[in-house]
């Protein structure tokens, strides 16, 4: 492994991008420390401290994860990555839907490329409705629980000039991220949106695993890593295990020349969704959390049921409700990214066959028989994994920032599997020896 790193940095091509990466990621990180105009960096910092004893910065722990911990301290970066995702989540959707951004796909790469723009206006949209509601949470103090607003408020004045001066720098901010991340898929290695959050996700670790030293000891960090050592070999073998079926191409005479007669196969892999199920479940999940917090001074049955049961997710019906829709969501994204009928069709268009199967109609019936299998596992898998940090908040009575489970482990693995996996490649073509061995 360390010999592979040498040969990585002794070619000099490589050796650019990669110093590149770290370059941009170092930029990165440098604009997540860095305070919004107008916010009041200690009374922030004295909050923080407080929700976190009282456990109540629950609510925004999925955007939280994607800022590295930005958002909760109102950085010039404290939007993250999120709106983008939520903007390539949406177009995704839209494509089934929309048949004028369907034709689009199947251009291409014109095509994709006014997707992408698409994807960018989305995203500075979303950013502004994103920092319009927590610049306003904010300014009323309502952001983080458990914070007097009278004793500590976050801004040094609630202007309107400071309102929009703080929205306004917000959404530059993730329009920088994202011409940030384009510069790492451009000239470096790697996505460069999914380096970012991986680099976000990443820098979290140090801080959540000292805070279950400090709460717990050495002998539960202990049990913690060991666990978490655990969790990673067992995400890595099922992100990596994929259902190969294989396909015959016939041959065929095209004027003078054969052509066919090859074989090869259909990759499916066992988690075919990856993390976006996860993000939906803890989307959908939070919709109650902000229902309670809008309306706390209000006397209501419903929301104290629900303040009670949704909000902790260390409650059992929380729980079983995040692994339901986990499963939910699993199929769901499945069906709307993989179709059977269109792979059958460009099959039988191109002359492939399943051994063993006709062309067509039982292909497709095929497929769709095969994928059904192997989404199950799929989604048990996902749900397990992000119930690890709600169980070891119930068991060990650690921060829901649980480091070893959830969103973080998956793309953690996902993304650092899939940058490993190019630099072996461009290894690979410089003959020396890579990564996987």
């Amino acid at each position: 492994m360390l010999s592979a790193f040498a040969n990585a940095f002794r070619t000099p091509d490589l050796r650019r991008k990669l110093l590149f990466v770290l370059m941009i990621i170092a930029i990165f990180r440098l604009g997540s420390q860095i305070p919004t105009p107008g916010v009041n960096v200690a009374n922030v910092q004295e909050c923080v401290n407080i929700a976190q004893e009282g456990d109540s910065a629950g609510l925004y722990n999925l955007v939280n994860l994607f800022s590295g911990g930005a958002l909760l301290q109102l950085t010039i970066f404290a939007l993250g990555i999120m709106p983008y995702i939520t903007a390539s989540i949406i177009l995704q959707l839209l494509v089934v839907v929309i048949p004028r951004l369907e034709a689009l796909k199947k251009e291409g790469q014109s095509g994709q490329t006014k997707i992408t723009q698409y994807t960018r206006y989305l995203t500075l949209g979303l950013a502004v409705l994103q920092a319009t509601g927590i610049v306003a949470l904010a300014r009323s103090g309502n952001l983080l629980q458990g914070c007097d607003p009278e004793v500590y408020p976050l801004l040094h004045n609630d202007s309107t000039m400071t309102f929009l001066v703080m929205v306004v720098t917000m959404t530059a901010g993730t329009a920088v991220i994202m011409w940030l991340g384009e510069l790492i898929t451009e000239r470096g290695v790697g996505n460069g949106m999914s380096l970012l959050i991986f680099t976000q996700v990443v820098s979290g670790f140090p801080a959540s695993l000292w805070a279950v030293q400090q709460s717990k000891g050495y002998w539960v960090l202990g049990i913690v890593l060991l666990i978490g050592l655990v969790v990673i070999a067992a995400v890595i073998f099922v992100e990596q295990a994929q259902r190969r079926i294989p396909v015959q191409y016939a041959r065929r005479m095209v004027g003078r020349k054969m052509f066919g007669g090859s074989s090869t196969y259909i990759p499916l892999k066992v988690n075919q969704a990856g993390v976006i199920p996860v993000i939906f479940a803890s989307s959908l999940l939070y919709l109650p959390a902000m229902l309670v917090q809008f309306n706390q001074n209000s006397q209501s049955a419903v929301l104290d049921w629900v303040n009670a049961h949704l909000v902790r997710g260390d409650h059992p019906i929380y729980m079983i409700l995040f692994f339901l829709l986990i499963v939910f969501f699993t199929y769901f994204y499945v069906s709307i990214t993989f179709n059977p009928q269109e792979v059958a069709d460009n099959m039988k268009k191109y002359g492939g066959f399943i051994p063993g199967i006709r062309a067509g109609k039982p292909t497709e019936e095929y497929l769709s028989y095969v994928l059904s299998r192997i989404t199950l596992p799929g989604a048990l898998y996902l749900g397990l994994v992000a119930l690890l940090p709600l169980i070891a908040f119930a068991v060990i009575g650690a921060n829901q920032n649980f480091p070893f489970g959830g969103t973080s482990i998956l793309i953690m693995v996902g993304v650092a599997l899939d940058t490993v996996k190019q630099i072996e490649s461009q290894l690979q073509q410089r003959n020396y020896e890579g990564f996987l061995r």
